[in-house]
């Protein structure tokens, strides 16, 4: 595996959820650059040494309303 994909969300009490897309890491902090080094060290764990990806991509969804 090259790269690992997270789909990161809002969480709606404050900071930021990130869930693997097909892994099961999930991890959440405060801020972007908090949620970043959880991120990595969560990917770190989860494989074994020389198993990790080479590249974790951080995919942000963001839900917005507006008034039609």
């Amino acid at each position: 595996m090259s790269e690992i994909i997270f789909v990161v969300e809002q969480d709606p009490e404050g900071g930021y959820v990130a869930k693997a897309v097909g892994e099961s890491i999930v991890t959440q902090a405060e801020s972007e650059a908090e949620l970043r080094d959880l991120v990595r060290d969560a990917v770190r764990c989860h494989f074994e040494e020389g198993q990790a990806p080479k590249l974790i991509r951080l995919h942000f969804v963001r839900d917005e309303l507006i008034a039609a």
